[in-house]
């Protein structure tokens, strides 16, 4: 079968009669990657490269081999958050991931551009072709949890990968406007149709802590992730604080200091139940 475009109307095959398994990406030869988490959500400037670098940090801390595989090619963030700016070495044959300097693997679009400001201008079906050579041409070395830092909303890129990666389970990031409820509800029902788990729901800029007095303060309305989770049946929560001294320090590429306590709830769940 030839690589699938996406666009039905001008392919012959009959995708229906096709498992689940037969559109799965094998890895390359020597390559090892145990377990994948996606991070989602069904809009963009929710926090979802945040949240993917602080879970992949903190596991990473954990004593696991952690691996960060960038999907937004268009709007990579992940290898600035992590202070990496040197491209990625590779072969004829396959490309090498970048690390940081606690050993986490990455793979991002910016790291093989000539220049890291340089926009990427692809249409859809090739955007989608290069995160599957993100997973098949990288030598991803002995990983026991890769996360995707997917590109917001439901198309061609997160159903590349819900369809060529053997996604184990779904991160929702999310944050409290009413609006949000909805996007939630939409990445809840990609899951469903892809027949992947919902690990957790992640509510970012939760809250502000005033760092005089000590009060939380909801600076973009109330807290909606336990009303949202009941709803959807998603059981596990963890809430991110607006904190500028995160965004200082991933600004700094410093991400690996941030600490990991907001999203342990969710990392817990992945390291006892995938």
């Amino acid at each position: 079968m030839s690589e699938c475009t996406h666009d039905c109307s001008t392919c012959g095959e009959n995708c229906s009669e096709r498992t689940a398994e037969s559109f799965r990406k094998n890895l390359r030869e020597g390559a090892s990657v145990k377990k994948v988490i996606a991070v989602v959500s069904g809009k963009g400037g929710v926090g979802k490269s945040l949240v993917t670098c602080l879970m992949a940090s903190e596991m990473q801390r954990r004593g696991f081999r952690c691996a960060v595989l960038d999907a937004d090619i268009t709007g990579p963030s992940i290898p600035k958050s992590f202070g990496v700016h040197e491209p990625c070495m590779g072969t004829d044959e396959y490309l090498l991931p970048a690390t940081t300097h606690t050993g986490l693997q990455l793979m991002s679009m910016n790291l093989i551009l000539e220049n890291e400001t340089e926009p990427v201008v692809w249409r859809g079906p090739v955007i989608a072709g290069a995160v599957t050579q993100f997973w098949t041409d990288v030598l991803w070395q002995d990983v026991d949890y890769m996360f995707v830092d997917m590109p917001p909303g439901t198309g061609d890129v997160p159903l590349t990968v819900f369809q060529s990666l053997p996604v184990d389970g779904i991160v929702i990031v999310t944050t409290p406007q009413d609006l949000v409820g909805m996007i939630v509800e939409k990445a809840v029902h990609m899951a469903e149709l892809m027949h992947i788990p919902v690990i957790g729901l992640v509510e970012n800029m939760s809250y502000f802590k005033c760092p005089d007095c000590g009060r939380e303060h909801a600076i973009f309305g109330e807290s909606r992730v336990e009303k949202l989770a009941a709803q959807y049946g998603i059981a596990h929560t963890a809430k991110l604080p607006i904190d500028p001294v995160i965004t200082t320090m991933v600004d700094a590429g410093e991400v690996e200091s941030v600490s990991g306590e907001a999203v342990s709830p969710i990392v817990d769940v992945i390291q006892k139940e995938l």
